[in-house]
């Protein structure tokens, strides 16, 4: 099935193929009258007639705030992975000594490993928390106390920079491995509730959302690159690290703060809010209070959604597979020769730099381009289809080699290329369902539709991981 014909009946009134609608006209509104999700509004509502239109976002402003939540949702995480020297420094054996890594201890040769552990675990236990709560809840506390939680976190970790922890290293390990858990689970909450949120909204505030995950990965290696080339000490550089954090994390709770007083936002929340109690009205004044407190029927939400929640699940599984732990092993094959593009910015530039340019490049299409559609089987063919990168990063120069000594492509353009497509192919097929998800369900199930989608996300995440330390070993 194409992905711009006209949407089955079972679909959400909001999604209009770009190619097709109207931008001039909202979403909700081109389908009112002729959507099946129309009914679940009340027939003879008093919601005033505002509602009814979608005012313009003016500026863009709402996209703007969502794209700026989706880099705050991301970035405290990538900022802890892109502080690795730092961490070095401080679980190391020589903090006196000026960061030279030449007295490395169990504690720093491991914490890598430790670091991923410590994430995993809490992001999806967070993700089913917030399922749970989604109706017990509001989306503010929820967005807002992890926000602070995280801002907690990253004040306490900025403050210790400069504080001698050499007499007690195992008690910092131990207190960052806490402290990653922390954010890490907050910004899986934080993310999940935004997410959701977002379903009421047209697609393309989803998608705003989505493309700044992916810039707050491109940021974070930027951030790499300018470190690697003028930081003269690890503890200044970290110093500045923690603070831009701890600044953009503000900046995120004040854009928060000032959604609910942008028209084009009231009127998708307040819309969002009718289509609630008019729904839950239904079913008696008891019964409906005793539904609006209970955990959201998960059930007819994966009868819409499994095909879409498993493909985002196998395009982020197979990207996190290889993506760092097996591209960031992959060395030039002129490493020899001394150069500072094979020596010191091979690895930061082809690993981590392209990938999220990539991965942004491919989110951002998603705005203009949304084919194939939620129905469509090309959807997972092509989802399966990205199965094929594993064996092409097992066999570029990844060392070093223990069991699979064969490598294949012996050119350093093959690694660039394969992490160009990884990271396009990453970002366009896994935010379409991303986005498609909130759109085939009832309204009123669209939240929690969003927050099932970033479970289905994490959940492919962490298989990954789990794999990827399996490809490692193969290797």
């Amino acid at each position: 099935m194409d992905g711009t014909e006209p949407v089955q009946p079972s679909l959400n009134s909001s999604y209009i193929p770009t190619a097709l609608g109207n931008h001039n006209i909202s979403e909700d509104e081109e389908n009112e009258d002729q959507s099946p999700s129309a009914s679940l509004l009340p027939k003879h509502s008093s919601v005033p007639l505002a509602v009814r239109y979608s005012p313009e976002d003016s500026y863009c402003l709402v996209y703007i705030i969502f794209f700026l939540m989706g880099i705050g949702s991301l970035l405290p995480w990538n900022f802890f992975i892109t502080a690795k020297h730092y961490w070095l420094y401080k679980l190391s054996n020589n903090t006196h000594q000026g960061g030279s890594e030449d007295h490395r201890s169990d504690l720093s040769d491991y914490f890598e490993s430790y670091l991923a552990i410590a994430s995993t675990v809490p992001s999806v236990l967070c993700l089913i928390l917030n399922y749970v709560l989604v109706n017990k809840l509001s989306s503010n506390f929820r967005i807002l106390s992890s926000l602070f939680v995280i801002l907690l976190v990253f004040v306490v970790t900025t403050a210790l920079v400069k504080v001698d922890m050499s007499e007690y290293r195992v008690d910092f390990f131990v207190g960052t491995l806490a402290s990653v858990a922390v954010v890490s689970g907050a910004s899986n909450l934080f993310s999940g509730s935004v997410f959701g949120i977002s379903g009421h909204f047209p697609m393309r505030i989803s998608q705003a959302l989505i493309s700044g995950q992916a810039m707050g990965g491109t940021l974070s290696a930027v951030a790499s690159l300018v470190d690697l080339a003028v930081a003269k000490d690890v503890t200044d550089s970290a110093l500045t690290y923690f603070l831009t954090a701890d600044v953009f994390i503000l900046l995120c709770i004040i854009s928060y703060l000032l959604l609910p007083k942008l028209a084009y936002s009231r009127h998708y929340m307040l819309a969002a809010t009718c289509t609630s109690t008019g729904a839950l009205s239904e079913g008696g004044g008891a019964a409906g209070t005793e539904s609006r407190v209970s955990v959201p029927p998960l059930q007819p939400i994966l009868r819409k959604t499994w095909v879409l929640g498993l493909s985002v699940f196998y395009v982020f599984c197979i990207s996190i597979m290889v993506f760092p732990a097996v591209s960031s092993g992959i060395q030039s094959v002129h490493k020899d020769s001394g150069s500072p593009w094979t020596n010191t910015y091979f690895v930061p530039l082809t690993s981590f730099f392209l990938y999220n340019v990539a991965d942004f490049c491919g989110r951002q299409a998603t705005a203009w381009l949304q084919v194939p559609g939620p129905t469509s089987r090309v959807l997972p063919i092509l989802v399966l289809c990205r199965s094929f990168m594993v064996p092409l990063f097992m066999f570029c120069n990844y060392q070093p080699r223990d069991h699979l000594h064969t490598v294949l492509f012996t050119h350093d353009v093959y690694p660039v290329v394969f992490n160009c497509l990884l990271g396009l192919s990453n970002g366009y097929l896994g935010t379409l369902p991303m986005i498609y998800g909130p759109k085939v369900v009832p309204r009123e199930l669209a939240e929690a539709t969003g927050v099932v989608m970033s479970f289905f996300l994490t959940l492919g995440l962490a298989v990954g991981s789990a794999f990827s330390v399996l490809i490692v070993h193969f290797i």
